[in-house]
């Protein structure tokens, strides 16, 4: 995959919420209708909508579909969408792609279940899914909002996941997440010269800077939020520049 520029989109009782380290708590809103979000990202340049359903990941299933569903009819493909959330099993996800979402991204399930995401690739293809790699504390974790979930070495779980078929690795390190720190440059160096598959990088950027910085780091992508809403960043000109 070449280098992508994806927008998030973060869905928490029916808004659009930026978390600060992954804490439910401290979620910033940004906006109350979702639809009318996306539409601007793709309007403003987005070729990728990084949906993710926050409710359906605590509730540990999807539970945003309706709104998901309007932002793909919204958009009329002018865009690719990925969602992430609460997919713990081939049936949800089977569902997404099959009402147009272009690839799922499975965290928790990926960490305790890499299995499921094997049969997703020989089913669906390796472009149609994606393992999310939350990373705390240099561990990665399922259920990454909560501090005290168990970890895992993050290289050795994307070597198993790779494994198992799972081509796109999407990293965010929850340390940063939400709090324009800059991205973890070291974890992501580490990560791509696994040279197991693509890595998209998430978590603090704040600049064209720092998403050049992750290009040069050979990821594949980068998934901005914050920065995006606050008008630190323009999708158009990011596109241009990197």
């Amino acid at each position: 995959m070449g280098f992508e520029i994806l927008a998030a989109v973060d869905l928490l009782g029916g808004r659009v919420v930026r978390l600060r380290r992954g804490a439910f708590e401290k979620a910033t809103v940004y906006g109350d209708d979702p639809v009318a979000t996306a539409v601007e990202l793709v309007a403003a340049g987005t070729r990728w909508l990084h949906v993710v359903d926050l409710d359906g990941a605590r509730a540990g299933h999807p539970v945003h579909q309706a709104a998901i569903a309007a932002i793909l009819q919204a958009i009329g493909g002018r865009a690719s969408v990925e969602v992430g959330g609460g997919i713990r099993d081939e049936a949800a996800a089977a569902l997404l792609l099959g009402d147009g979402v272009s690839r799922v991204v499975l965290g928790t399930a990926a960490l305790g279940e890499p299995e499921l995401l094997g049969r997703l690739v020989a089913r669906h293809g390796p472009d149609r899914v994606a393992a999310a790699i939350d990373v705390r504390s240099g561990n990665a974790v399922g259920e990454a909002w909560r501090s005290g979930a168990p970890g895992r070495d993050p290289a050795a779980v994307i070597h198993r996941l790779a494994e198992a078929g799972v081509g796109v690795f999407e990293v965010t390190s929850i340390d940063r997440d939400g709090t324009l720190d800059g991205p973890d440059l070291d974890l992501l160096r580490a990560l791509a010269d696994l040279d197991a598959g693509a890595i998209v990088a998430g978590g603090g950027i704040r600049s064209a800077a720092d998403v050049k910085a992750i290009r040069d780091a050979e990821c594949a992508g980068a998934i901005v939020g914050r920065a995006l809403y606050e008008r630190r960043l323009d999708v158009r000109s990011l596109i241009l520049e990197v």
